[in-house]
């Protein structure tokens, strides 16, 4: 049997910054596991996706994202160009070392470091379905884990980007307040599927491979992201007092009984917008600021992940 051999990719900006910190940790718990490893640190915006690109020609079976959110989208790419290229493509691993770790959490991987490495030295297995979205600054596509988001929370994540002082759950709180005080108009938006279309006003969109946004909204709190098919959360045109009612609901994950969101699952999605005003996120990186067309497909099992196989479930 082929021993595994781990690069452990690592942004030493997650966590607030302090993923740097815990290197020495992160290197003490695979010893005392026995697993054979690299640590490799990031050293600027889509390393992570380089270095898993290569990681297979490198003899390295596995590939270990050690960050947030945006560590493992990058992973998740780099590991998707190499089968593009044709190469051996390793498994994915996580260790939950950012801030919101919300890929973490709907692909059943703990949130605490020790317990992250017991699972990679458990190596027990299962399919990932793995996002394409194509459109606005990425015509030719870019995958994600976890999900798209569409309209107020990307206008939040871009407000809470602009400051320069504070930073983490506070710069979201901030960036919400501003986002109420102009609160963008709906656009007018079509999303196709399934040979259906629903033609509103929307507010906020969200096409979910894992469970939840932000650490906190649960958008799709039944997605499974093993099962081929991504679930679509969307919020009418709403006022900013049912936007706060709508929030308090993704906090809890019973949107589906508000009267302004509908729910669908399908494997494909098509997004027009013909005046434009798309704003769009995949795992939190921006896809658009006014984009018109996205095409957003769910490709089945196409990688294998390291988690915890015992959170398992499935659609009845």
């Amino acid at each position: 049997m082929e021993k595994e051999r781990y690069k452990v990719i690592v942004n030493p900006i997650a966590g607030k910054g302090k993923a740097a910190e815990r290197i020495p940790e992160i290197e003490a718990y695979l010893r005392e596991c026995k697993l054979d490893f690299e640590i490799q640190v990031t050293k600027d915006v889509w390393h992570a996706a380089e270095l898993a690109r290569e990681a297979g020609r490198e003899g390295f079976t596995v590939v270990v994202s050690g960050g947030g959110d945006g560590t493992a989208n990058e992973v998740i790419n780099g590991l998707m160009l190499a089968k593009e290229r044709g190469d051996r493509v390793p498994a994915l691993g996580v260790l939950s070392i950012g801030r919101g770790n919300d890929f973490s959490y709907g692909a059943d991987i703990p949130n605490t470091l020790s317990s992250c490495i017991e699972v990679l030295s458990l190596n027990r297995r299962r399919p990932l379905d793995v996002g394409k979205v194509k459109g606005g600054f990425y015509p030719e596509g870019r995958y994600f884990g976890n999900g798209i988001g569409v309209g107020f929370d990307t206008i939040v994540g871009l407000e809470a980007a602009k400051l320069t002082h504070v930073h983490g759950f506070m710069a979201y709180v901030i960036g919400a307040f501003r986002t109420f005080i102009m609160y963008p108009e709906a656009p007018e938006v079509s999303v196709s599927f399934d040979s259906m279309a629903i033609e509103q006003q929307s507010h906020q969109i969200s096409i979910m491979n894992g469970k939840r946004m932000g650490g906190t909204f649960f958008m799709a709190p039944d997605a499974v992201n093993y099962d081929g098919l991504f679930d679509l959360c969307m919020a009418e045109r709403v006022n900013r007092r049912e936007m706060i009612s709508l929030i308090a609901r993704y906090t809890k994950g019973t949107q589906i009984l508000h009267p302004k969101i509908k729910t669908a699952r399908s494997a494909r999605y098509d997004i027009y917008a013909p005046a434009g005003g798309l704003v769009v996120h995949a795992d939190g990186e921006t896809i658009c600021t006014d984009g018109k067309e996205l095409s957003v497909q769910c490709l089945p099992g196409e990688l294998t992940i390291i988690c915890d196989l015992s959170k398992k479930v499935t659609h009845e």
